[in-house]
């Protein structure tokens, strides 16, 4: 069973949450708001650091003018190692075939636990190399006080590439934000255990902004990470350098580059994972069938696997989680129905909604379309049947589809501010990195199962 002081706080967590919402119903928005907004007064905020705190520096990007959708790149420190810690300094002119064999990706050591999904290994992390945040001979630049503040691809591509990680954060569609502390903290956490660039995604809140803004959101900003990835390449193809060291790059009427530099230098967005933590982990979802049905007009974004943590599934008919566990931990049954109110438009409500109830028939692509999919969930949470159903939906389908359970856990145990850092919360971020990098190592498959 959950703690007493898991217990105590989420009657309080609740009662705050329930007072939230029906405030929210009873004074819903006169108009539907285009621009809409991404987090909410109370919240507490986490500001961008450029900096390597703790191994990871961060920026925000405000991507839509005509809307708040916004990102927060979570930059790991491992990106500025070389992409081949054991190669020797010179390359050799002609390289043989049999040198990729012998290359190697440094992975961080995970303290795994014992689980139907875990190895019996993990490969210990090599200490990367080291480069000045100051700048250096590889040519690093930073930003007045000691950030990081990125380049331009060079046209030689040298620089390490890191799969690219889209998190969609959770908070019942109405709270909740992409640079709140809890979801920082997270973020971070993922970006190195993954040795990943993670991009969270500031999508529009209910009511001010229903559904489908939440979808088009998630779905807009990989086709903004498809748009950079191509800028890049324009960028490098231009092929002459300026007068400074650096390269022409493409900017726009202001003169302002539109080439991100720390995703053109850094990311490799044909290893891009979704994760998706309540809510989000539909939008995540949304994201992943709206990829597969647009196929090559993505590239060169290539959606390789997707993690739906506690998704915020329900349907018309109930299940025996949904029954017996109504009544469970800081987000029950009834809470959640008055979120998915103020989510959907009126004319639209059901439990059936496509946005919900990822099991309609007739509903997107086929699901042995779907790319490999890891779901978490908990013990405690009464949405875990439905989920768990999903995930079974897609074995039967062919689809690499596993389900991690922990017991004792509730709703949001590995994400929510009070729980992060509980050694459970630090398990599961573990097992997700284990899992993943068997679809973003540059290797392929870099454990048995």
């Amino acid at each position: 069973m959950p703690t007493v002081a898991v217990k105590l706080y989420s009657v309080f967590f609740k009662f705050l949450l329930k007072h939230r919402l029906q405030n929210r119903i009873q004074t819903p928005s006169e108009e539907p708001d285009p621009f809409g907004i991404t987090s909410r007064p109370d919240e507490s905020i986490a500001s961008p650091n450029p900096s390597f705190t703790d191994g990871v520096a961060t920026k925000d990007i405000h991507i839509d003018s005509f809307t708040s959708l916004s990102i927060r790149i979570f930059l790991p420190e491992s990106a500025l190692s070389s992409p081949e810690p054991n190669s020797k300094p010179k390359r050799k002119p002609n390289p043989e075939p049999n040198d990729a064999k012998r290359e190697t990706t440094s992975f961080p050591q995970l303290n795994t636990r014992r689980n139907s999904y875990g190895p019996s290994g993990v490969p210990v992390k090599e200490e990367p190399r080291r480069n000045s945040v100051g700048g250096d001979s590889d040519g690093l630049s930073s930003i007045s006080g000691g950030g990081y503040g990125g380049y331009l691809p060079t046209l030689d591509d040298r620089r390490r590439k890191l799969p690219v990680m889209v998190q969609f954060h959770g908070g019942g569609w109405v709270s909740g934000s992409n640079d709140s502390v809890a979801n920082d903290y997270f973020c971070r956490r993922i970006a190195k255990l993954c040795d990943a660039v993670v991009v969270a995604v500031g999508y529009r809140l209910a009511p001010e902004s229903r559904y489908p803004a939440a979808f088009e959101d998630g779905f807009k900003v990989l086709n903004w990470l498809a748009k950079q990835a191509n800028l890049a390449e324009c960028s490098k193809s231009l092929g002459i350098k300026k007068m400074d060291g650096g390269h022409k790059h493409i900017v726009d009427s202001f003169g302002a580059s539109m080439v991100e530099p720390w995703l053109a230098a850094h990311g490799n967005l044909s290893r891009c994972v979704l994760l998706g933590v309540s809510c989000g982990a539909n939008i995540a979802n949304y994201v992943a069938r709206k990829a597969v049905e647009s196929g090559k007009h993505l590239d060169p974004v290539k959606v390789v696997a997707q993690i739906l943590m506690y998704p915020f599934f329900v349907g018309s008919v109930p299940t025996h989680s949904e029954i017996k566990l109504a009544n469970s931990y800081f987000y029950d049954k009834a809470m959640c129905m008055l979120a998915w109110k103020l989510f959907l438009p009126e004319e639209e409500f059901s439990p059936d909604h496509p946005a919900a109830n990822p099991l309609v028939p007739g509903h997107g692509p086929p699901l042995k379309l779907m790319p490999p999919t890891l779901t978490v969930v908990a013990e405690h949470d009464w949405m875990r049947d439905r989920a768990i159903a999903y995930s079974e939906e897609l074995r039967k389908a062919k689809v690499d589809a596993p389900v991690l359970e922990y017991k004792d856990a509730v709703h949001e145990f590995a994400t929510l501010d009070i729980l992060l850092k509980s050694p459970q919360a630090q398990v599961c971020a573990e097992d997700i990195a284990i899992w993943v990098k068997k679809y973003i190592s540059l290797r392929g498959h870099e454990f048995s199962y």
